[in-house]
């Protein structure tokens, strides 16, 4: 069926264009976006950190668990000592205030933590909710009910106050970011079930799966083949702008204290301590948030320039590397070229003043304006 004919129709005009192409087109989309690709890069850094890590505290020579009483100036209430919070060769981006922990080890294994959490809490929302969605869609009319007002109560359900409850009540040696990524993902997948039913609705109505139906396939075999493909691009562009999103709320619930726990190293659990210390040691603050504003505008804006990617037709929300100033220089051009034509002409209009008609004089050249005391001159 579809698989051995994949095509997919151009916006617009009655041209079948091949689905292998698709992928390019995509890649020269997004390639075109200089923001979407410095984002990407930015991303790519971050996770590259994140899982070199071990390698990179090991060159450093230091890990984010031991203390390093010597550097702390007891005497100031727990301050490094030396310049710029005590950053020196042996430690990069200086210590901890009242531990002397090295920073650096903690912001990259803290990495680890933040990223690892938000995208086990996207992969576990996608899953349930394109399961949820499709299943609904398909369904018969009570299924379709049923599963759409758990979606709508998953929906309405306070996500940090839900997330707070649950979190609060489990016992501490659960591992913590595994229970984080879990309770995220089964609280807040009732979105991208929403947008999956409507798309499933949407697709299934197509003349390729009513071929495929009438051919004798399945429902699952259908939704397998025929429907998930069409589904990629929405699901792909809002999975893409999940992952700040559950950046943020990791590191939320780690501030308010029932996120990860400490010694285990995060950017949200390390803004909980620094809160204290912004004055005395202001490094302390300015790392975690510098690299979660980094890492969720870097994603952010990847995100987007995924969505319109996949969909060309659709502006940049963001309005950021999407060829703006040659959009201007095109509309700019093509408004000289208009006026150029009208000049060409060589004719203007003028109003007769007795009959009030308009004639089109070519010997008229300036029609004066009002004088000083606002009154009209006579052409004549």
């Amino acid at each position: 069926m579809s698989e051995a004919l994949v095509a997919s129709q151009a916006a617009g005009t009655d041209i079948s264009v091949p689905a292998g192409s698709g992928a390019r087109q995509f890649w020269r989309r997004l390639r075109a976006q200089r923001a979407a690709l410095v984002a990407a890069v930015v991303v790519a850094l971050l996770v590259l950190v994140a899982l070199a890590a071990p390698l990179l505290t090991a060159i450093e020579g230091q890990d984010p668990f031991t203390y390093h009483p010597s550097l702390i100036d007891s005497a100031r209430g727990g301050v490094p000592t030396g310049s710029f919070g005590g950053i020196t060769g042996d430690h990069w981006l200086g210590v901890e205030p009242q531990t002397g922990r090295d920073l650096f080890a903690r912001l990259a294994y803290g990495a680890r933590v933040s990223l690892g959490v938000a995208l086990g809490a996207t992969v576990v929302q996608v899953t349930i909710g394109v399961v949820i969605g499709v299943a609904a869609a398909l369904g018969s009319r009570w299924v379709d009910q049923l599963l759409s007002r758990i979606t709508d109560i998953i929906v309405a359900m306070p996500l940090m106050i839900m997330s707070l409850a649950l979190l609060a009540i489990v016992p501490s040696s659960f591992p913590r970011p595994l229970l984080v990524a879990l309770v995220i993902g089964l609280i807040a997948w009732g979105n991208i079930a929403k947008i999956v039913r409507a798309q499933t609705l949407t697709l299934k109505e197509l003349d390729y799966v009513s071929a495929a139906r009438l051919s004798g396939w399945g429902t699952w075999r259908i939704a397998r083949r025929e429907l998930l493909p069409g589904l990629a691009a929405p699901v792909i562009t809002y999975a893409a702008l999940l992952v700040p999103i559950n950046i943020t709320t990791e590191a939320a619930l780690s501030f308010l204290g029932v996120g990860v726990k400490p010694p285990t190293p995060s950017w949200g659990q390390m803004l909980t301590a620094a809160d204290v210390w912004y004055q005395a040691a202001p490094q302390y603050l300015l790392l975690p948030a510098g690299a979660l504003f980094v890492t969720v505008l870097a994603l952010t804006v990847l995100g987007d320039g995924i969505r319109t990617a996949l969909d060309p037709r659709a502006a940049s929300r963001l309005r950021i590397g999407t060829g703006r100033k040659r959009e201007a220089k095109a509309d700019a051009n093509g408004k000289a070229d208009a006026n150029g034509k009208a000049d060409a002409s060589g004719k203007k209009v003028a109003v007769d003043a007795d009959s009030g008609r308009s004639t089109l004089d070519p010997s008229i050249k300036t029609i004066k304006s009002a004088d000083a005391n606002g009154e009209k001159e006579d052409p004549a």
